[in-house]
């Protein structure tokens, strides 16, 4: 190897471990802006925005808000993903940064019911709603950004960006918690605006680290080619409809894992098993401190075996531990709720979600990579993700027990089996362009 060869070698590493770190971080502090308010509807929303139901029924109407951010999220990934395929990835990542900051900070300065009337829950969704339009372009443009970058280990460093995701849920759960300690009054008072107002500094830093970042060589390419497309998102629905239907398939169970273990099960521990909230807030913050390290894991075994054997393995997981999850809850005892929380995330969402960074992406051309992952992401994220702990929460009150969910649980693990049998082996192709 030259001298030559040596320092280009070098400065890939370097500019990959770059647009990884940076789109970690990014992600991080976006699913924290993101997460909190999911916790913030589990614990405070019902009583703040929703004072005149009951308190289920004004749980289920939080949860309804909490909805409208995936209702937006596909077409935040359309919009978004349409010029990341024309304009290039890294303006798009910045320009979701300042939509989710802004939108979570002014949910912190958001007036009551008691103040303003029914105002107070409209401003919510609107919100929320510009919360679910800038997460609708980042998950997808942070790993597009990175695995165009990547080489052949597309599995290990898409699945850094996936840490984000856990340390979101430790940060957001974790902040919650520590407020919660607050007397009661306090907490209802200025307790619960905290996160959401401290989001503004954490954009700020995400904004400075992602200017830095250097677009992809893979759209560079399609650039200089003259390949770039006149409608992306358009193409495809008409050209890659299949990779599209795919891309939901292999999704659904992950998201909606995702949200029923950081989400549901805060409120089914708290009304339904009358629990503490710290106990499940903190089992909550150990199961994704624990995921910080497994989504590598297994995103580096995706590189080994393959994406499909992964999913594979989750789906089956999912469908045998649906049923076990509520045993564990249901016995009360912090440390079996935790372990079940750590396993069931390990075992179920981390190995979904860990080699999704690479699976997702690749099912599309560069030119439309952007805006197929945004859309097949996002999608599924309406379809399971935002409407999972509202679902969840209405199958309990319907069936008077746990199983109804865990019946929910196995259906949306069946449907990502059969679309992962149907999908093609992506970890060994080349990127398509």
């Amino acid at each position: 190897m030259t001298t030559a060869t040596r320092v280009s070698a070098s400065a890939e590493r370097s500019t990959t471990a770059h647009v990884v770190w940076a789109s970690a971080l990014g992600t991080a502090i976006e699913w924290y802006d993101f997460l909190i308010y999911g916790t913030a509807a589990a614990l405070v929303f019902n009583k703040l925005f929703f004072p005149s139901f009951d308190p289920f029924v004004g749980t289920l109407a939080a949860f309804s808000t909490y909805a409208v951010g995936f209702v937006a999220r596909p077409i935040g990934g359309a919009i978004i993903g349409h010029y990341g395929d024309r304009l290039g990835r890294k303006t798009m990542l910045v320009a979701t940064m300042i939509a989710m900051g802004l939108g979570t900070f002014l949910i912190g300065c958001l007036p009551t019911y008691d103040q303003i009337g029914v105002w107070a829950p409209i401003l919510l969704v609107i919100l929320r709603f510009v919360q679910g339009i800038g997460l609708g372009g980042e998950w997808s443009g942070a790993v597009v950004m990175v695995i165009e970058h990547a080489g052949n280990r597309r599995g290990f460093y898409g699945s850094l960006v996936q840490v984000g995701f856990p340390v979101g849920v430790a940060a957001s759960t974790g902040i919650f918690a520590l407020m919660t300690k607050l007397p009661e009054a306090d907490f209802l008072s200025w307790g619960w605006r905290v996160p959401f107002l401290i989001s503004i500094l954490l954009v700020g830093v995400g904004f400075i680290v992602r200017l830095k970042l250097a677009e992809t060589p893979h759209f560079k390419e399609i650039v200089e080619r003259k390949e770039v497309l006149a409608q992306p998102a358009l193409e495809v629905l008409r050209r890659d409809w299949r990779s599209f239907l795919l891309a939901i398939g292999i999704t659904v169970s992950e998201v909606g894992l995702a949200y029923l273990l950081t989400v549901f099960t805060v409120v089914y521990a708290t009304t339904r098993l009358g629990l503490p909230r710290q106990v499940i807030l903190d089992a909550v913050v150990y199961a994704a401190i624990v995921e910080f390290a497994t989504l590598p894991l297994a995103g580096w075994l995706s590189d080994i075996f393959g994406r499909k054997a992964l999913y594979l393995a989750g789906g089956v997981f999912s469908v045998a531990l649906a049923f076990p999850l509520f045993w564990f809850l249901d016995t009360r005892e912090p440390a079996l709720i935790t372990l079940a929380l750590v396993v069931t995330m390990t075992l179920t969402h981390a190995l979904l979600f860990g080699p999704k960074a690479a699976f997702m992406p690749e099912l599309f051309r560069t030119q439309v990579r952007y805006s197929g992952a945004s859309l097949g992401a996002n999608v599924a994220a309406a379809l399971s993700g935002g409407f999972s702990p509202l679902i969840a929460a209405a199958l309990l009150a319907w069936a008077g027990s746990y199983w109804a969910v865990s019946v929910y649980i196995v259906a949306l693990s069946v449907i990502t089996i059969v679309a992962t049998l149907l999908a093609p082996e992506t970890a060994r192709d080349s990127l398509r362009s």
